[in-house]
């Protein structure tokens, strides 16, 4: 495995009865990246993230995590992995800081205790408050900070905000970008596609447990369609702007006002419609979310 990979998976296959989860899934991650995973539910993303902590074991495929083998040796993955599941099991009669306490004790006690009350004050939890009393908000407060407090080389995190409001959403998407760059590679999986595109360096999708694409983000919106919007001073004929390669017309208003989908380069319609009086002509990238959703349409 080269030190430039922080995870490294070949030939990944798992089966839960006559469902088949992963497919020969193929991926690898680089040291010092933060790598979103996207697939609706039951694509595969869980249950990837637990082979690569050894929590489950594959069917066949290898697996290699910060140079380890998470089957051979699960607790020198564990020492340098900080995973927040999608459902974090908590206990109720303890408070927020004995269950971080307790997380610790798991790890060796090595940690920096201060560092965990900063944590916490940044997510406005209350170390003191019980789990039982605790929403569902505050106990994905309780998983963030433990998946982050020990400091770790990787962080695994599945939906790391779920639950959390707006705010504490961001302030957790901070959190995740400091702990890059202190050093740390982190591999999470989220629904909310907005933010993947906000801090992820590069989208892998995975569908019905085989990845589709990988890509740097930026690069997996800039390559998709773009829609164009076109007011022209007098009447076109929309055949002319038709016929152009990779140009389909989504709407026109008497030949004046234009929406179109542009597939490919622009030249070939820059060129043509210089040749009109333009009096507007806006262009609109897609988001990530328009293109996992043309993946998942297919």
């Amino acid at each position: 495995m080269s030190i430039d990979l922080a995870i490294t998976i070949h030939g990944l296959t798992k089966s839960y009865g006559r469902v088949l989860a992963l497919r020969g899934l193929d991926l690898e991650v680089q040291r010092g990246e933060i790598f979103g995973f996207l697939g609706p539910n039951g694509a595969g993303k869980t249950t990837t993230i637990r082979c690569l902590l050894d929590m489950i074991r594959p069917d066949s495929g290898t697996l290699r995590v910060l140079g380890f083998d998470p089957q051979a040796d699960p607790v020198a993955v564990h020492a340098r992995a900080g995973y927040l599941p999608g459902e974090l099991a908590l206990e109720d009669n303890l408070n927020a800081e004995q269950q971080l306490r307790y997380f610790a004790a798991l790890r060796g006690n090595r940690l920096d205790w201060e560092y965990v009350r900063r944590l916490a004050a940044r997510l406005e939890l209350d170390l003191k408050r019980p789990i039982k009393n605790l929403s569902k908000g505050n106990k994905q407060k309780v998983g963030v900070v433990q998946a982050l407090m020990h400091q770790p080389e990787l962080l695994l995190l599945d939906e790391p905000t779920a639950g959390l409001d707006p705010l504490l959403q961001q302030e957790t998407l901070r959190l995740v970008q400091e702990a890059r760059q202190q050093g740390a590679t982190i591999f999470f999986s989220s629904h909310i596609l907005s933010e993947v595109q906000e801090i992820a360096d590069r989208v892998g999708i995975i569908r019905q447990g085989a990845l589709v694409e990988v890509a740097e983000t930026q690069t997996l919106v800039h390559r998709a369609l773009r829609r164009v919007r076109l007011r022209l001073r007098e009447p076109l004929a929309t055949a002319a702007l038709a016929a152009i390669p990779g140009v389909t017309i989504l709407s026109a208003s008497d030949g004046v006002s234009l929406v179109l989908q542009v597939e490919g380069e622009m030249d070939a319609l820059i060129k043509a419609v210089a040749q009109f009086p333009v009096v507007e002509f806006e262009t609109e990238r897609p988001s990530l979310e328009e293109v996992f959703l043309a993946y998942y349409a297919a």
